[in-house]
């Protein structure tokens, strides 16, 4: 195994031809440059330099090393920069996973912008409501809704989501505004993922089963039902904020709405956070908040 023990001692000794001025160059004692120079010779059975009171040079076979030496130190010199360069400057590949609405709408468009910003960036990104394996999958990075249960991964609140259930004005004057969660069962429901709506009743969380006429997976063509006036819709806010402002969709049941849930970015906690990622999760918190 390379030991790199003595070798900037070295180089800078060579270069300065001082012990002396070596050390101040390097912030150590004169004392421990000689130690470490002597080490290396013993280490290399190999005599690097004379030594006078007057004068320090290098001896053939220390020239001959220097010049080796050298090419490592300006390579290690160039590694630097590069990361150096990185940290101001990201590049390379970035593989994200978001999910399906949410990324299309969000997620996708703030990358872009990214990527405008920073050119040298590429990015494999998977939009799937499926929970994919971060490691085996070999993603950077995730964008993930709620709850988080996977401890061995790291996240970064991003922003929030708020669950509203609405209707058309057309459909609440045919059938009624419900007051309480009671009344759903009155009421045509639109279905999306799940059979049951959560709610927040007297401080407790509850869970509604709820039943309608359509069932569809995507919250697109749920928001097109409701805003037909066809039932209900349970739904985040990214998918109709445009139509509560507009008033085509009425929040309702809003005193029983479930707290606000956290959408962050997720990646592997045995993973360093490369500069690339960083920067790039850094830009999304900053977007979306």
């Amino acid at each position: 195994m390379f030991l790199w023990s003595g070798i900037s001692e070295f180089v800078f000794v060579a270069q300065t031809t001082s012990f002396t001025a070596a050390a101040k160059q390097l912030g150590i004692s004169t004392a421990q440059v000689s130690r470490q120079i002597s080490a290396l010779e013993k280490r290399l059975n190999t005599k690097l330099f004379y030594r006078t009171t007057r004068k320090v040079t290098l001896t053939e076979e220390g020239a001959i090393y220097y010049q080796h030496c050298r090419q490592v130190m300006t390579s290690l010199e160039d590694a630097e920069r590069a990361m150096s360069n990185l940290q101001n400057s990201p590049q390379g590949l970035i593989k994200v996973t978001a999910p399906v609405a949410y990324g299309e709408k969000y997620i996708m468009p703030l990358i872009s912008d990214f990527m405008v910003k920073y050119p040298e960036i590429t990015v494999n990104m998977v939009l799937t409501n499926q929970t994919l394996d971060l490691i085996e999958g070999g993603y950077d990075l995730a964008i993930r809704m709620g709850k988080l249960h996977d401890s061995t991964m790291i996240a970064k609140q991003l922003t929030c989501r708020t669950q509203y259930v609405c209707a058309s004005p057309a459909y609440l004057e045919k059938f009624g505004i419900p007051h309480s969660l009671s009344e759903l069962h009155q009421h045509n429901c639109l279905v999306g993922n799940s059979e049951h709506w959560r709610f927040i009743e007297a401080g407790k969380q509850k869970s509604i089963r709820v039943t309608g006429t359509i069932h569809c997976n995507s919250g697109y063509g749920l928001r097109d039902a409701a805003l037909k006036g066809i039932g209900l819709i349970k739904l985040p806010d990214y998918y109709i904020t445009d139509d509560l402002k507009s008033g085509a969709l009425v929040s309702i049941l809003e005193h029983y709405q479930e707290t606000a849930e956290s959408i962050s970015a997720l990646y592997p906690q045995n993973r360093h956070l490369s500069p690339k990622v960083r920067f790039l999760v850094d830009y999304l918190a900053e977007q979306l908040s």
